[in-house]
């Protein structure tokens, strides 16, 4: 709480001549409304006893009206109460129609990579999470004053292009693709790849792969018509779930685009002497230097590209065509050593910008016997059509015999699904699990959204009341929620700072949580005019709040629930 640090922070330039961060927690209700160490923190560097430093400060806090309350605990520990009618105007001063926001960023650009998934193949759950945290960091980085470029780094190049060309020739027909699209080609691919898998890798298929990748290129026109007609039938399938998703991006420049820059740029670094060949002719960049005993191999033997020769194009592009001081990649956990090594390439070259992996774990899902395992397609939903689906199916059931539109159905879904993502670190592996994610009490997408929902039905239902002054209202039945509230700017903060969007999630849940409280031990409409007025307006805090909030994590608030 920014007004009581600050208050906190004069005290100690005036009395110990120390310029220390005040820092503030929020401790069990039972000892305060906030904590800090700051005797502790004050004590190390005036070679004094924290618990004598505490007891000076408090007797000072204790005359100033701002506070309620102030008790030492422990050695030093200092808690204190505010009186809610003080946190009610401290809120007031800060709250606009951006409460939470601030300009950390300000000046500066990010450029955010997302969900980037291949063609020719069906948008699948895998890309859930790329869409989701992309989405997040992008919104969070938005919110605290980042310039935001978002890039769809489609798989439009490269080995899958070969095997797909290979495939439609061998085990598909124009008529089959006209008819399945995205579907034909999805099950080509995994027809093929069972193929080559049986053959080896020296056999028909994988070698007719190979020419069609080399032919590609080098430009060949029918390779470049496969390519055309595959990417397509596959962007506008893209286009339509990401759409579903209430995702999007500025750029799609793919990695087609920057396959021919790739091979230029290697052959610079073949010039300058960063990168060299290998007897084979495959091009390698030592990286010992930063670790790494393993070069990074960014050419194959016969000319072809690779992941890090289109990789390495795409941030020296960047880095003339946009200059920003930081690129968010938002990819799995099974690419970290990757990245470290692309990052590391990046810094031989002498490139300034910040390159950050924001990596995440996969999705699980619970086996018949009650562990736990990747999702896949052995246990039925993999496509991201089909989850979609299944989940508006469900939001269906879940509002049964309610008036609720099917617009609002589909935010309830999506609500849930993406909520679901949010539900711990994005380091960790999250658990799909259709009756937690739909359900209407504990952590969950529509547990939240309902609580928004509540909140904009009052307001709607008291459009044309009337306020009155209230000056004299002291807010105490309102304590929890001005606390609530108060903290949204520094959860942001904290959340943008490492591109921790379960940050604000496990927020949105404790406000929700308690507004509910709220409602058991309070009325709102027939309270006395004054009382009803100050919680009205408190309300609509809450209900921005909410809005703010969620929109971060890219999830709507419905009409009706």
């Amino acid at each position: 709480m920014n007004k009581a640090a600050q208050i906190i922070d004069q005290l100690i330039k005036t009395k110990f001549s120390q310029e220390v961060k005040v820092n503030l927690t929020r401790p069990k209700p039972e000892f305060g409304d906030f904590s800090t160490n700051i005797a502790m923190q004050l004590a190390g560097k005036l070679g004094q006893n924290p618990r004598k430093i505490a007891e000076e400060l408090k007797s000072e806090l204790e005359n100033n009206a701002f506070f309620e309350s102030v008790e030492i605990a422990g050695p030093g520990f200092i808690n204190f109460r505010v009186a809610a009618r003080q946190l009610e105007e401290t809120l007031l001063q800060a709250f606009t129609a951006k409460y939470g926001s601030n300009n950390s960023g300000e000046g500066k650009t990010v450029i955010v990579e997302y969900p980037s998934p291949n063609f020719a193949k069906p948008y699948s759950v895998g890309h859930l999470r790329p869409g989701n945290q992309g989405w997040a960091a992008r919104q969070l980085l938005d919110f605290t004053g980042w310039n935001v470029i978002t890039d769809n780094h489609i798989g439009d190049y490269g080995t899958p292009f070969g095997i797909w060309v290979a495939g439609f020739l061998t085990f598909s027909s124009e008529e089959k693709l006209s008819e399945r699209g995205i579907y034909e080609l999805g099950d080509v691919y995994i027809k093929t790849k069972a193929a080559i898998k049986e053959q080896g890798e020296d056999g028909r298929l994988a070698q007719t792969a190979q020419d069609w990748l080399l032919k590609l290129d080098r430009g060949d026109q029918e390779a470049l018509d496969f390519a055309n007609k595959f990417k397509e039938i596959s962007m506008n399938h893209i286009h339509g779930v990401m759409e579903r998703l209430k995702i999007s991006t500025d750029y799609e420049y793919g990695e087609a685009f920057f396959a021919p820059k790739g091979k230029a740029a290697v052959q610079k670094l073949l010039e300058s002497g960063v990168a060299a060949q290998n007897a084979d002719g495959s091009v390698i960049v030592p990286l010992e230097e930063y670790g790494f005993d393993v070069p990074l191999l960014v050419q194959k033997s016969n000319g072809a590209p690779l992941y890090a020769t289109t990789d390495l194009a795409t941030i020296l592009f960047r880095e003339e065509e946009f200059a920003p001081d930081k690129v968010v990649y938002v990819v799995g956990a099974e690419q970290q050593f990757y990245f470290s090594q692309l990052f590391a390439m990046s810094k031989k070259l002498g490139v300034k910008t910040d390159l950050y992996h924001l990596w995440f774990g996969v999705i699980d899902q619970l086996n018949a016997d009650g562990t736990r395992e990747k999702m896949s397609s052995r246990r039925g939903v993999v496509l991201m059509e089909e989850l979609l689906d299944q989940a508006e199916e469900k939001a269906r059931q879940v509002v049964e015999g309610r008036d609720v539109s099917e617009g609002d159905v589909k935010k309830i879904a999506l609500g849930a699904i993406k909520f679901s993502d949010f539900a711990a670190d994005r380091r960790t592996n999250i658990l799909f699990d259709w009756n937690n994610i739909f359900a209407l009490t504990g952590f969950s997408g529509p547990y939240v959204q309902y609580a928004a929902v509540r909140i904009n039905n009052i307001l709607r239902k008291e459009a044309d009341f009337v306020p009155q002054d209230y000056k004299d209202y002291d807010f105490a039945s309102e304590k929890g929620i001005l606390l609530q509230l108060l903290e949204f700017p520094e959860i942001v903060s904290l959340a943008a700072r490492d591109l921790e969007p379960h940050k604000i999630a496990k927020y949105l849940y404790d406000l929700a949580r308690e507004m509910n409280r709220y409602y058991e031990k309070t009325r709102v409409s027939d309270s006395p005019i004054a009382e009803k007025s100050a919680r009205l307006d408190l309300l609509k805090k809450v209900a921005q709040t909410f809005e703010n909030g969620l929109n971060i994590l890219g999830i709507e608030v419905p009409e009706k629930m």
